[in-house]
């Protein structure tokens, strides 16, 4: 069946791609945020990658799935890029996706899921303590980029195909749910800043 969306595919590189590197990562004492570039054509995947604040605080999924991704010897024009983000992106990262030339980034859980899912509420933290914003507050359209949550585009699909990606939907959810019990778990072992 066609989908009236790119979430069947955003869902497949989340399940296939980022989580398998996100599981090593939280082994390895990282936090459970991940990201992905696609091509716009093809919907093809250029790179993935996980959180690694324990080489850097400041590699993030985010940041650090764009520095990966300008150590490419070739690689694709941003505009000709989709950004696709586990959770959404904190200030930074939203600052390094825009600074990078992206016109886009779609995320999965949301700010509030980090706070409440994971026990990691330094997004929304952030945004009231240094800007003044309440969760969501921030421009999600704007000069620069338009975002958009994969479950808002799961709602637009034909039912059928909207069922089979709830159900997938639920499978990310339960494996990113035994990764924040792991992470949280261990973090104290770690030297991440913000835990």
């Amino acid at each position: 069946m066609a989908s009236k969306t790119i979430a069947p595919r955003l869902l497949d590189v989340m399940e296939r791609d980022i989580l398998p590197l996100t599981e090593r990562g939280v082994a390895s004492g990282n936090k459970v945020f991940g990201a992905a570039i696609l091509r716009k054509s093809d919907l093809s995947l250029v790179i993935a990658e996980t959180n690694n604040e324990l080489e850097n605080p400041l590699w993030h999924g985010e940041v650090h799935t764009l520095k990966r991704f300008y150590e490419l010897g070739e690689k694709p024009a941003t505009k000709d890029l989709i950004f696709l983000s586990t959770h959404e992106p904190c200030t930074m990262c939203m600052s390094a996706i825009t600074w990078a030339g992206f016109d886009n980034f779609y995320y999965f859980f949301s700010h509030e899921d980090s706070r409440d899912a994971f026990a990691i509420p330094h997004d929304l933290k952030i945004l009231k303590e240094v800007f003044g914003l309440e969760p969501g507050g921030y421009r999600k359209q704007n000069a620069f980029w338009n975002s958009f949550a994969i479950a808002d585009l799961v709602e637009t699909e034909e039912r059928a195909l909207g069922a089979e990606l709830k159900e997938q939907t639920a499978r990310i959810k339960a494996r990113y749910a035994g990764l924040s019990e792991s992470y949280q778990s261990s973090k104290s072992a770690n030297d991440i800043p913000l835990n």
